[in-house]
Protein backbone atom coordinates (compact mmCIF):
# COMPACT_ATOMS: atom_id res chain seq x y z
CA UNK A 1 0.00 0.00 0.00
CA UNK A 2 1.36 3.38 -0.90
CA UNK A 3 -0.15 5.60 1.81
CA UNK A 4 1.38 6.31 5.14
CA UNK A 5 1.06 3.63 7.76
CA UNK A 6 0.61 4.79 11.36
CA UNK A 7 2.80 3.12 13.98
CA UNK A 8 3.22 3.44 17.72
CA UNK A 9 6.68 4.93 17.90
CA UNK A 10 8.79 3.60 20.74
CA UNK A 11 10.42 6.01 23.14
CA UNK A 12 13.87 4.53 22.76
CA UNK A 13 15.59 2.91 19.84
CA UNK A 14 17.97 0.06 19.59
CA UNK A 15 21.62 1.00 19.86
CA UNK A 16 22.20 0.63 16.13
CA UNK A 17 19.67 3.36 15.42
CA UNK A 18 20.72 5.64 18.23
CA UNK A 19 24.42 5.64 17.50
CA UNK A 20 26.11 4.35 14.37
CA UNK A 21 23.43 5.00 11.76
CA UNK A 22 22.53 8.42 13.13
CA UNK A 23 25.71 10.09 14.31
CA UNK A 24 27.30 9.15 11.02
CA UNK A 25 24.89 11.54 9.31
CA UNK A 26 26.34 14.60 10.98
CA UNK A 27 24.30 17.53 12.24
CA UNK A 28 23.00 20.86 10.99
CA UNK A 29 26.02 22.62 12.44
CA UNK A 30 29.46 22.52 10.89
CA UNK A 31 29.90 24.43 7.63
CA UNK A 32 27.49 27.40 7.78
CA UNK A 33 27.14 27.26 4.01
CA UNK A 34 26.00 23.63 3.87
CA UNK A 35 22.36 22.62 4.22
CA UNK A 36 21.59 19.01 5.08
CA UNK A 37 18.37 17.50 3.72
CA UNK A 38 17.19 14.17 5.16
CA UNK A 39 14.75 11.95 3.31
CA UNK A 40 13.66 8.28 3.08
CA UNK A 41 15.45 6.06 0.59
CA UNK A 42 13.65 2.96 -0.65
CA UNK A 43 14.87 -0.38 0.69
CA UNK A 44 14.59 -1.62 -2.89
CA UNK A 45 17.96 -0.76 -4.40
CA UNK A 46 16.34 -0.57 -7.84
CA UNK A 47 14.13 2.34 -6.72
CA UNK A 48 15.89 5.70 -6.57
CA UNK A 49 13.12 8.09 -7.61
CA UNK A 50 13.73 10.61 -4.84
CA UNK A 51 17.52 10.25 -4.96
CA UNK A 52 17.53 11.09 -8.67
CA UNK A 53 15.17 14.02 -8.18
CA UNK A 54 17.17 15.50 -5.30
CA UNK A 55 20.38 15.16 -7.29
CA UNK A 56 18.82 17.56 -9.80
CA UNK A 57 17.73 19.89 -6.99
CA UNK A 58 21.24 19.85 -5.48
CA UNK A 59 22.83 20.85 -8.76
CA UNK A 60 20.29 23.63 -9.31
CA UNK A 61 20.50 24.99 -5.74
CA UNK A 62 24.29 25.11 -5.73
CA UNK A 63 24.35 26.85 -9.13
CA UNK A 64 21.85 29.49 -7.98
CA UNK A 65 23.54 29.95 -4.57
CA UNK A 66 27.29 30.24 -5.26
CA UNK A 67 29.39 29.06 -2.34
CA UNK A 68 26.51 27.13 -0.74
CA UNK A 69 26.17 23.35 -0.62
CA UNK A 70 23.20 21.00 -0.37
CA UNK A 71 24.15 17.75 1.33
CA UNK A 72 21.80 14.82 0.73
CA UNK A 73 21.24 12.60 3.77
CA UNK A 74 19.31 9.50 2.64
CA UNK A 75 17.88 7.25 5.35
CA UNK A 76 17.49 3.81 3.82
CA UNK A 77 14.93 2.03 5.98
CA UNK A 78 11.41 0.71 6.08
CA UNK A 79 8.78 3.41 6.53
CA UNK A 80 8.34 2.66 10.23
CA UNK A 81 12.09 2.69 10.82
CA UNK A 82 12.42 5.95 8.91
CA UNK A 83 9.97 7.58 11.33
CA UNK A 84 12.00 6.36 14.28
CA UNK A 85 15.39 7.29 12.82
CA UNK A 86 14.39 10.78 11.76
CA UNK A 87 12.92 11.53 15.17
CA UNK A 88 16.11 10.36 16.82
CA UNK A 89 18.15 12.57 14.50
CA UNK A 90 16.07 15.65 15.33
CA UNK A 91 16.59 15.27 19.08
CA UNK A 92 20.13 16.65 18.99
CA UNK A 93 21.73 19.65 17.25
CA UNK A 94 24.62 17.33 16.41
CA UNK A 95 22.50 15.05 14.26
CA UNK A 96 19.51 17.18 13.25
CA UNK A 97 19.16 17.86 9.51
CA UNK A 98 18.17 21.33 8.34
CA UNK A 99 15.43 20.22 5.95
CA UNK A 100 13.54 17.00 6.66
CA UNK A 101 10.91 15.02 4.80
CA UNK A 102 7.96 14.58 7.16
CA UNK A 103 4.94 12.35 6.88
CA UNK A 104 1.88 14.56 7.47
CA UNK A 105 0.47 11.80 9.64
CA UNK A 106 3.20 12.37 12.24
CA UNK A 107 3.64 16.11 11.98
CA UNK A 108 1.67 17.00 15.13
CA UNK A 109 3.50 14.39 17.15
CA UNK A 110 6.87 15.79 16.02
CA UNK A 111 5.70 19.35 16.71
CA UNK A 112 4.74 18.43 20.27
CA UNK A 113 8.15 16.85 20.70
CA UNK A 114 9.76 20.14 19.68
CA UNK A 115 11.39 18.79 16.52
CA UNK A 116 10.01 21.20 13.91
CA UNK A 117 10.17 24.95 13.30
CA UNK A 118 6.99 26.89 12.38
CA UNK A 119 7.16 28.37 8.88
CA UNK A 120 4.52 31.10 9.07
CA UNK A 121 7.08 33.91 8.80
CA UNK A 122 8.42 32.39 5.57
CA UNK A 123 5.04 31.51 4.10
CA UNK A 124 3.69 35.03 4.65
CA UNK A 125 6.19 36.33 2.08
CA UNK A 126 5.93 33.43 -0.35
CA UNK A 127 3.46 34.04 -3.18
CA UNK A 128 3.46 30.37 -4.23
CA UNK A 129 1.63 29.44 -1.01
CA UNK A 130 -1.57 30.78 -2.58
CA UNK A 131 -1.26 28.01 -5.20
CA UNK A 132 -1.81 25.21 -2.66
CA UNK A 133 -5.16 23.52 -2.06
CA UNK A 134 -6.88 24.41 1.20
CA UNK A 135 -6.99 20.79 2.35
CA UNK A 136 -3.27 20.33 1.68
CA UNK A 137 -2.50 23.42 3.75
CA UNK A 138 -4.64 22.08 6.58
CA UNK A 139 -2.63 18.85 6.64
CA UNK A 140 0.50 20.73 7.77
CA UNK A 141 -1.16 23.06 10.26
CA UNK A 142 -0.74 22.13 13.93
CA UNK A 143 -3.18 22.40 16.79
CA UNK A 144 -1.45 25.66 17.76
CA UNK A 145 -2.64 27.19 14.48
CA UNK A 146 0.82 27.49 12.97
CA UNK A 147 2.10 25.79 9.80
CA UNK A 148 5.12 23.48 9.94
CA UNK A 149 5.65 22.19 6.42
CA UNK A 150 5.15 22.55 2.68
CA UNK A 151 3.36 19.53 1.15
CA UNK A 152 4.66 18.28 -2.19
CA UNK A 153 1.90 15.92 -3.26
CA UNK A 154 -0.84 13.70 -2.02
CA UNK A 155 -2.99 10.73 -2.98
CA UNK A 156 -6.74 10.30 -3.21
CA UNK A 157 -9.12 7.37 -3.10
CA UNK A 158 -12.12 6.19 -5.07
CA UNK A 159 -13.65 3.24 -6.88
CA UNK A 160 -11.83 1.28 -9.58
CA UNK A 161 -14.12 -0.95 -11.67
CA UNK A 162 -13.56 -3.48 -14.45
CA UNK A 163 -15.53 -2.29 -17.49
CA UNK A 164 -15.32 -5.71 -19.17
CA UNK A 165 -17.00 -7.37 -16.19
CA UNK A 166 -19.51 -4.52 -15.99
CA UNK A 167 -20.45 -5.11 -19.63
CA UNK A 168 -21.06 -8.79 -18.91
CA UNK A 169 -23.32 -7.83 -16.02
CA UNK A 170 -25.19 -5.22 -18.04
CA UNK A 171 -23.83 -2.36 -15.94
CA UNK A 172 -22.88 1.01 -17.47
CA UNK A 173 -19.35 1.71 -18.66
CA UNK A 174 -19.60 5.25 -17.23
CA UNK A 175 -20.78 4.02 -13.82
CA UNK A 176 -21.33 6.86 -11.33
CA UNK A 177 -22.86 5.57 -8.06
CA UNK A 178 -24.68 8.28 -6.11
CA UNK A 179 -25.27 6.42 -2.85
CA UNK A 180 -23.84 3.51 -0.86
CA UNK A 181 -26.80 1.42 -1.97
CA UNK A 182 -25.85 2.02 -5.61
CA UNK A 183 -22.44 0.50 -4.88
CA UNK A 184 -23.97 -2.51 -3.13
CA UNK A 185 -26.53 -3.04 -5.90
CA UNK A 186 -23.79 -3.06 -8.53
CA UNK A 187 -21.91 -5.67 -6.48
CA UNK A 188 -25.06 -7.77 -6.12
CA UNK A 189 -25.60 -7.60 -9.89
CA UNK A 190 -22.05 -8.76 -10.52
CA UNK A 191 -22.56 -11.66 -8.12
CA UNK A 192 -25.72 -12.78 -9.93
CA UNK A 193 -24.59 -12.32 -13.52
CA UNK A 194 -20.81 -12.89 -13.46
CA UNK A 195 -20.23 -15.86 -11.16
CA UNK A 196 -16.70 -16.74 -10.15
CA UNK A 197 -15.43 -13.20 -9.62
CA UNK A 198 -15.23 -11.09 -6.45
CA UNK A 199 -17.83 -8.34 -6.80
CA UNK A 200 -16.37 -5.77 -4.38
CA UNK A 201 -13.28 -5.36 -2.20
CA UNK A 202 -13.41 -3.15 0.88
CA UNK A 203 -10.35 -3.49 3.10
CA UNK A 204 -11.22 -4.63 6.58
CA UNK A 205 -9.75 -5.83 9.84
CA UNK A 206 -6.36 -5.86 11.55
CA UNK A 207 -4.47 -7.73 8.83
CA UNK A 208 -4.50 -4.93 6.20
CA UNK A 209 -3.88 -2.40 8.99
CA UNK A 210 -4.26 1.24 8.03
CA UNK A 211 -5.57 0.28 4.59
CA UNK A 212 -8.66 -1.03 6.36
CA UNK A 213 -9.11 2.16 8.36
CA UNK A 214 -8.29 4.71 5.69
CA UNK A 215 -9.31 3.09 2.39
CA UNK A 216 -12.15 1.17 3.96
CA UNK A 217 -13.86 2.54 7.04
CA UNK A 218 -13.02 6.24 6.82
CA UNK A 219 -14.14 6.37 3.19
CA UNK A 220 -17.52 5.33 4.54
CA UNK A 221 -17.52 7.31 7.76
CA UNK A 222 -16.64 10.65 6.15
CA UNK A 223 -19.71 10.27 3.96
CA UNK A 224 -22.04 10.32 6.97
CA UNK A 225 -21.61 13.90 8.16
CA UNK A 226 -19.12 16.59 9.19
CA UNK A 227 -16.19 15.75 11.50
CA UNK A 228 -17.40 12.18 12.12
CA UNK A 229 -14.17 10.90 13.70
CA UNK A 230 -12.66 13.88 15.52
CA UNK A 231 -14.09 17.33 16.23
CA UNK A 232 -11.30 19.92 16.07
CA UNK A 233 -13.45 22.68 17.57
CA UNK A 234 -14.04 20.60 20.70
CA UNK A 235 -10.72 18.73 20.55
CA UNK A 236 -12.63 15.50 21.14
CA UNK A 237 -12.93 12.11 19.46
CA UNK A 238 -16.42 11.08 18.38
CA UNK A 239 -17.84 7.91 19.84
CA UNK A 240 -19.60 5.28 17.75
CA UNK A 241 -22.80 7.08 16.81
CA UNK A 242 -25.17 6.44 13.91
CA UNK A 243 -22.64 7.26 11.20
CA UNK A 244 -20.16 4.86 12.75
CA UNK A 245 -22.78 2.13 12.94
CA UNK A 246 -23.94 2.75 9.37
CA UNK A 247 -20.33 2.40 8.18
CA UNK A 248 -19.91 -0.85 10.10
CA UNK A 249 -23.17 -2.10 8.64
CA UNK A 250 -21.89 -1.49 5.11
CA UNK A 251 -18.85 -3.64 5.89
CA UNK A 252 -21.06 -6.29 7.49
CA UNK A 253 -23.28 -6.33 4.40
CA UNK A 254 -20.36 -6.80 2.02
CA UNK A 255 -19.10 -9.85 3.85
CA UNK A 256 -22.37 -11.38 5.10
CA UNK A 257 -23.81 -11.31 1.56
CA UNK A 258 -20.54 -12.69 0.16
CA UNK A 259 -20.06 -9.65 -2.04
CA UNK A 260 -16.41 -9.40 -0.98
CA UNK A 261 -13.49 -11.81 -0.88
CA UNK A 262 -13.49 -14.72 1.50
CA UNK A 263 -12.80 -13.32 5.01
CA UNK A 264 -9.61 -15.37 5.26
CA UNK A 265 -8.31 -13.54 2.18
CA UNK A 266 -9.72 -10.17 3.20
CA UNK A 267 -7.94 -10.34 6.56
CA UNK A 268 -4.58 -11.33 5.08
CA UNK A 269 -1.90 -8.65 5.69
CA UNK A 270 -0.85 -8.94 2.03
CA UNK A 271 -4.31 -8.43 0.54
CA UNK A 272 -3.51 -4.94 -0.81
CA UNK A 273 -0.68 -6.37 -2.91
CA UNK A 274 -2.91 -9.21 -4.10
CA UNK A 275 -5.62 -6.74 -5.16
CA UNK A 276 -3.19 -4.63 -7.21
CA UNK A 277 -1.04 -7.35 -8.77
CA UNK A 278 -3.37 -10.36 -9.03
CA UNK A 279 -7.10 -9.85 -8.64
CA UNK A 280 -7.50 -6.70 -10.74
CA UNK A 281 -5.12 -7.56 -13.61
CA UNK A 282 -6.55 -11.08 -13.90
CA UNK A 283 -10.17 -9.91 -13.95
CA UNK A 284 -10.98 -11.70 -10.70
CA UNK A 285 -12.20 -8.53 -8.94
CA UNK A 286 -14.92 -6.27 -10.34
CA UNK A 287 -14.87 -3.24 -7.99
CA UNK A 288 -12.10 -2.04 -5.69
CA UNK A 289 -12.36 0.77 -3.16
CA UNK A 290 -8.74 1.83 -3.38
CA UNK A 291 -6.15 4.50 -4.08
CA UNK A 292 -4.98 6.71 -6.93
CA UNK A 293 -1.59 4.97 -7.03
CA UNK A 294 -2.84 1.56 -8.21
CA UNK A 295 -1.98 2.16 -11.86
CA UNK A 296 1.72 2.51 -11.01
CA UNK A 297 1.73 -1.26 -10.56
CA UNK A 298 0.55 -1.79 -14.16
CA UNK A 299 3.04 0.41 -15.99
CA UNK A 300 5.92 -1.23 -17.90
CA UNK A 301 8.27 -0.68 -14.95
CA UNK A 302 5.63 -1.62 -12.36
CA UNK A 303 5.18 -4.74 -10.26
CA UNK A 304 2.62 -6.25 -12.67
CA UNK A 305 2.80 -4.70 -16.14
CA UNK A 306 -0.67 -4.66 -17.71
CA UNK A 307 -0.72 -2.98 -21.15
CA UNK A 308 -4.53 -2.82 -21.43
CA UNK A 309 -5.28 -1.50 -17.96
CA UNK A 310 -6.37 1.94 -19.16
CA UNK A 311 -8.95 0.39 -21.50
CA UNK A 312 -10.23 -2.10 -18.93
CA UNK A 313 -10.36 -0.12 -15.71
CA UNK A 314 -12.86 2.64 -15.04
CA UNK A 315 -12.86 5.08 -12.14
CA UNK A 316 -15.69 6.57 -10.09
CA UNK A 317 -15.88 8.70 -6.98
CA UNK A 318 -17.08 6.97 -3.83
CA UNK A 319 -20.44 8.49 -2.86
CA UNK A 320 -21.72 9.83 0.42
CA UNK A 321 -24.18 7.56 2.21
CA UNK A 322 -27.40 8.96 0.75
CA UNK A 323 -25.95 11.26 -1.89
CA UNK A 324 -25.83 14.31 0.35
CA UNK A 325 -23.43 17.18 -0.32
CA UNK A 326 -20.73 17.21 -1.48
CA UNK A 327 -21.77 13.85 -2.97
CA UNK A 328 -18.23 12.44 -3.12
CA UNK A 329 -15.72 11.24 -0.53
CA UNK A 330 -11.96 10.87 -0.57
CA UNK A 331 -9.23 10.38 2.03
CA UNK A 332 -5.68 11.59 1.49
CA UNK A 333 -2.22 11.21 2.93
CA UNK A 334 1.00 12.87 1.92
CA UNK A 335 4.47 14.13 2.78
CA UNK A 336 5.90 17.56 3.46
CA UNK A 337 9.20 19.40 3.60
CA UNK A 338 9.86 20.87 7.04
CA UNK A 339 12.70 22.63 8.84
CA UNK A 340 14.20 21.10 11.95
CA UNK A 341 13.76 23.17 15.10
CA UNK A 342 17.44 22.64 15.89
CA UNK A 343 18.69 23.86 12.53
CA UNK A 344 20.94 26.93 12.79
CA UNK A 345 20.37 27.75 9.10
CA UNK A 346 16.63 28.30 8.85
CA UNK A 347 16.91 31.03 6.20
CA UNK A 348 19.12 28.92 3.92
CA UNK A 349 16.97 25.84 4.61
CA UNK A 350 13.92 27.79 3.48
CA UNK A 351 15.69 28.69 0.25
CA UNK A 352 16.11 24.94 -0.37
CA UNK A 353 12.36 24.45 0.09
CA UNK A 354 11.72 27.31 -2.34
CA UNK A 355 13.95 25.55 -4.87
CA UNK A 356 12.08 22.29 -4.33
CA UNK A 357 8.83 24.14 -4.90
CA UNK A 358 9.33 26.12 -8.06
CA UNK A 359 6.51 25.30 -10.44
CA UNK A 360 8.86 23.35 -12.71
CA UNK A 361 10.43 21.35 -9.88
CA UNK A 362 7.11 20.68 -8.15
CA UNK A 363 5.70 19.41 -11.44
CA UNK A 364 8.78 17.27 -12.07
CA UNK A 365 8.49 15.58 -8.67
CA UNK A 366 4.75 15.03 -8.93
CA UNK A 367 5.15 13.30 -12.29
CA UNK A 368 8.24 11.30 -11.31
CA UNK A 369 6.57 9.81 -8.24
CA UNK A 370 3.03 9.46 -9.60
CA UNK A 371 1.70 11.86 -6.98
CA UNK A 372 -1.56 13.79 -7.05
CA UNK A 373 -0.96 17.54 -7.35
CA UNK A 374 -1.74 19.83 -4.41
CA UNK A 375 -1.01 23.07 -6.32
CA UNK A 376 -3.23 24.57 -8.99
CA UNK A 377 -0.31 25.44 -11.28
CA UNK A 378 0.99 21.86 -11.15
CA UNK A 379 -2.50 20.43 -11.64
CA UNK A 380 -2.92 22.50 -14.81
CA UNK A 381 0.54 21.75 -16.25
CA UNK A 382 0.33 19.74 -19.53
CA UNK A 383 3.13 17.43 -18.40
CA UNK A 384 1.16 16.51 -15.29
CA UNK A 385 -2.21 16.20 -17.02
CA UNK A 386 -0.72 13.86 -19.62
CA UNK A 387 1.40 11.82 -17.20
CA UNK A 388 -1.05 8.95 -16.64
CA UNK A 389 -4.59 8.01 -17.72
CA UNK A 390 -7.07 8.96 -15.00
CA UNK A 391 -4.82 11.51 -13.31
CA UNK A 392 -7.36 14.29 -13.83
CA UNK A 393 -10.08 12.24 -12.13
CA UNK A 394 -8.04 11.63 -8.98
CA UNK A 395 -6.83 15.23 -8.97
CA UNK A 396 -10.44 16.42 -9.00
CA UNK A 397 -10.94 14.75 -5.63
CA UNK A 398 -8.32 16.88 -3.87
CA UNK A 399 -10.78 19.71 -3.34
CA UNK A 400 -13.18 17.53 -1.31
CA UNK A 401 -10.71 15.15 0.32
CA UNK A 402 -10.15 14.60 4.05
CA UNK A 403 -6.97 14.01 6.02
CA UNK A 404 -6.79 11.78 9.06
CA UNK A 405 -6.55 13.50 12.47
CA UNK A 406 -2.77 13.86 12.80
CA UNK A 407 -2.77 13.35 16.56
CA UNK A 408 -0.49 11.17 18.70
CA UNK A 409 -3.26 8.75 19.72
CA UNK A 410 -4.60 8.25 16.19
CA UNK A 411 -2.74 4.94 15.68
CA UNK A 412 -4.59 3.52 18.68
CA UNK A 413 -7.93 4.84 17.42
CA UNK A 414 -7.18 3.32 14.02
CA UNK A 415 -6.48 -0.06 15.59
CA UNK A 416 -9.77 0.11 17.51
CA UNK A 417 -11.58 0.77 14.21
CA UNK A 418 -9.87 -2.24 12.62
CA UNK A 419 -10.99 -4.44 15.52
CA UNK A 420 -14.59 -3.26 15.09
CA UNK A 421 -14.44 -3.93 11.33
CA UNK A 422 -12.97 -7.38 11.81
CA UNK A 423 -15.62 -8.38 14.34
CA UNK A 424 -18.48 -7.64 11.90
CA UNK A 425 -16.56 -9.21 8.99
CA UNK A 426 -16.15 -12.53 10.78
CA UNK A 427 -19.54 -12.38 12.53
CA UNK A 428 -17.91 -12.27 15.96
CA UNK A 429 -20.15 -9.32 16.85
CA UNK A 430 -23.14 -7.52 15.41
CA UNK A 431 -22.95 -3.83 14.59
CA UNK A 432 -24.29 -2.63 17.93
CA UNK A 433 -21.86 -4.77 19.93
CA UNK A 434 -18.90 -3.79 17.72
CA UNK A 435 -19.74 -0.10 18.20
CA UNK A 436 -20.05 -0.56 21.97
CA UNK A 437 -16.62 -2.20 22.10
CA UNK A 438 -15.22 0.68 20.08
CA UNK A 439 -16.70 3.21 22.50
CA UNK A 440 -15.10 1.42 25.44
CA UNK A 441 -11.75 1.31 23.66
CA UNK A 442 -11.96 4.97 22.60
CA UNK A 443 -12.74 6.08 26.15
CA UNK A 444 -9.75 4.10 27.37
CA UNK A 445 -7.50 5.73 24.75
CA UNK A 446 -8.66 9.34 24.99
CA UNK A 447 -10.15 9.49 28.49
CA UNK A 448 -13.72 10.40 29.32
CA UNK A 449 -13.01 14.12 28.79
CA UNK A 450 -11.56 13.46 25.34
CA UNK A 451 -14.61 11.86 23.71
CA UNK A 452 -18.03 13.09 22.73
CA UNK A 453 -21.23 11.81 21.18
Amino acid sequence: MRPTTPVLLVATLVTALATASLTACGGSGGDPGTVKIAYPRSTDNKVRIMDDYLAVIKKQFEKEHPGKKLELVPVQASQDDYYAKIQQMMRSPKTAPDVVREDTFLINSDIKSGYLRPLDDKLAQWKAWDRFERTAKASVKAEDGRTYGVPDGTDTRGLWFNKTLFAKAGLPQDWRPRTWNDVLEAARTIKRKVPGVIPLNVYTGKGPGEAATMQGFEMLLYGTGPDPLYRPADKKWVMGGQGFKDSLDFVRTVYSEKLGPDPSDALDPNVATVVATEWLPSGKLAIALDGSWLAKNWLPAGAEPWPRWSQVMGRAAFPTKDGGAPGRVSLSGGWTWSISAKSTKADLAWQVIETLQTTANATDWTVRDGQIAVRDDVASAPRYRESMPGIEFFTSLVGITHYRPALPVYPQVSHAIQEAMESVTTGDADVAEAARRYDDRLTSIAGASGVTR
